[in-house]
């Protein structure tokens, strides 16, 4: 089956619903989403979204973009990050006006709070900048979003998968997509298509990504060609749940929560004497693992799955209550304890992708380190490298991120169709697809993706985790290897076509297969720390040989490492203390 749309968004989280809104007033639009859209994972964002509104405090938009640059430890290009401080304002009192359900200064203008990294006057002390709705602010943009695109009209395809890319020299033409309640083949023609499909936590064992964060769009972007850029940077957030990584939002340290050891010393004293607590994720989640290992976690023991305590006992049970009820309902739901009586067993989850499909600031996919533009192919959100997080993301610059640059792309994309005749498809366009699915469905079944799966996680969690070395990330490359070969063996248990889960999972695996891949080769060959990429045979952040994005290129069972400049046209690279 054949549909023709102008505008095709693939994802229906934050940036894609904000696009296809933008879109749909000067195009056709479509969103294909393999969930429900208001499932989507930005419905777990829990503590706010950034902007310098100073409504609480003193604030200017050019301390938000610097604070963004020196979190990203130098690797954010500038203008970008100048682009997201600037328009953050706007961006937050359009969703104001659109519905969203803010909480509120006694005066009545939308509350702020402390987020960490987030600073006045270039990194003199905390400043309330994050705009938030209780500890659900993901949620209430998702359905403020997606009742604008229902009255804007916008076809919504949910629960379709995207296994391909139509792409004609240096032009996309549209996707093809599996029907998920038939199994039938869809092919979708666009004048402009953007994938907008999230992150790839998946990859790792512990992580508060969803179990649909599996890293699709990258995933089919780099089989066809396009490099993934900086995919060696993947933030570790460091306060999830003990043994099962269910993000504990940052807000709770912004609400004057504190990180303990053993002793019930405040350790972060001694690694951010200024910032403390609310010290950018990276610093935190070293900071954390290096307590564990010298025996100071709660067990004492220095294995990897020790624990420290974040202790929100000093806010109370009223703020606790209004400000933050969905952690509150956790702690008591998976832990069994209230937070205002008992501190939080936490350790570091794996949590965001910095990295992703290379974009420039309207979102349009670039081919190379020449900013090569693909004609007609569009990225936003976690799956696209803007690059305005460089090697690390300050806490709330994530939804920030996917309505400021969600709307530059819809605005874009809806200037961009009126000039461009509409693709011609034929069901021959599909037949890559069909391959790939005959291979995965025919033949004996007595290979199952599960192992692998589990394997991949923990191979990429122990080697490719927060501390990394030559050794382990060689090793993780050989094994994730060896698991590719494996998973070409795959086949599926189930032969159903309706609602085939079996089926999904298992291109679900083949996704995370290769960005571990790629994740893995571009982490071994960056030799230096920076932002989330530690390393302990390379400490120091190396400018002179490593100030550069990488570019990752898939082809076939190898991955070719190219690269591109970094734009630090406002700011040189300083040392980064806190």
């Amino acid at each position: 089956m054949i549909h023709q749309f102008d505008t095709i968004i693939i994802g229906s989280g934050g940036s894609g619903l904000y696009a296809a809104l933008e879109a749909s007033q000067r195009s056709k639009t479509a969103v294909l989403s393999k969930l429900y859209p208001i499932r989507s994972h930005t419905g777990a964002a829990q503590g706010g979204i950034s902007a310098a509104l100073g409504n609480v405090e003193e604030d200017r938009a050019e301390w938000h973009a610097f604070d963004t640059v020196k979190g990203g430890d130098y690797l954010v290009d500038q203008k970008a990050a100048e682009i997201l401080a600037e328009e953050a304002i706007q961006a937050v009192y359009d969703l104001e006006n659109r519905g969203l359900p803010f909480n509120r200064t006694p005066e009545g203008r939308i509350d702020q709070r402390r987020f960490g990294g987030h600073t006045k006057n270039f990194g003199e002390a905390p400043v309330r900048r994050a705009c938030y709705a209780a500890d659900r602010t993901g949620h209430m943009i998702l359905q403020t979003l997606y009742q604008q695109c229902i009255k804007n009209k916008v076809a919504f395809y949910d629960e379709f998968q995207v296994i391909d890319l139509v792409k004609e020299g240096n032009i996309c033409r549209g996707v093809v997509a599996i029907e998920l309640a038939t199994g039938e083949i869809h092919i979708f023609g666009a004048k402009a298509v953007l994938f907008a499909t999230g992150g790839f936590g998946r990859m790792f064992k512990i992580t508060s990504n969803a179990y649909a964060n599996t890293g699709d769009g990258p995933a089919v972007c780099a089989r066809r060609g396009i490099p993934l850029q900086d995919m060696e940077f993947f933030q570790f957030h460091p306060t999830g749940i003990k043994g099962l990584g269910i993000l504990i939002s940052e807000a709770v340290r912004g609400e004057g929560g504190i990180l303990r050891n053993k002793e019930g010393d405040r350790f972060m004293e001694n690694y951010s004497p200024t910032l403390l607590d609310l010290a950018p994720r990276d610093i935190v989640a070293r900071s954390l693992v290096t307590e564990v290992r010298a025996g100071r976690g709660i067990r004492g023991d220095g294995r990897i799955d020790d624990y420290v305590h974040l202790d929100a006992t000093g806010i109370g049970k009223e703020t606790l209550l209004a400000k933050l009820p969905d952690i509150t309902g956790f702690c008591q739901t998976y832990l069994g304890i209230d937070p205002a009586d008992t501190p939080i067993p936490v350790l570091p989850t794996a949590h965001y992708a910095m990295g992703g499909i290379p974009t420039d600031i309207n979102g349009q996919v670039v081919a190379d380190g020449n900013g090569t533009v693909v004609q007609g192919l569009y990225a936003v959100g976690e799956c696209a490298c803007v690059s305005v997080h460089g090697a690390n993301r300050l806490g709330t610059n994530s939804l920030l991120d996917l309505v400021v640059f969600g709307r530059r792309a819809g605005r874009h994309i809806g200037g961009y169709v009126k000039d461009v005749d509409a693709p011609r498809l034929s069901d021959a366009d599909a037949d890559p697809a069909r391959e790939w699915l005959k291979k995965l469905t025919e033949g004996p079944s007595e290979h199952h993706g599960g192992h692998i799966t589990d394997e991949m996680q923990t191979l990429m969690m122990e080697k490719v985790g927060i501390y990394r070395n030559e050794q382990e990330m060689e090793e993780a490359e050989s094994q994730v290897q060896e698991l590719r070969q494996r998973y070409r063996q795959v086949r599926v248990q189930d032969n159903s076509s309706c609602f085939n889960t079996d089926l999904l999972e298992i291109i679900e695996l083949g996704n995370l297969l290769d960005l571990s891949l790629i994740t893995a080769v571009s982490a071994r060959n960056r030799k230096e720390s920076r932002g989330a990429h530690s390393r302990e045979d390379y400490p120091e952040r190396d400018d002179d040989a490593w100030l550069k994005h990488t570019l990752a290129y898939l082809e076939e069972d190898t991955v070719r490492i190219d690269y591109k400049p970094v734009d630090i046209s406002l700011w040189q690279p300083k040392p980064r203390t806190y």
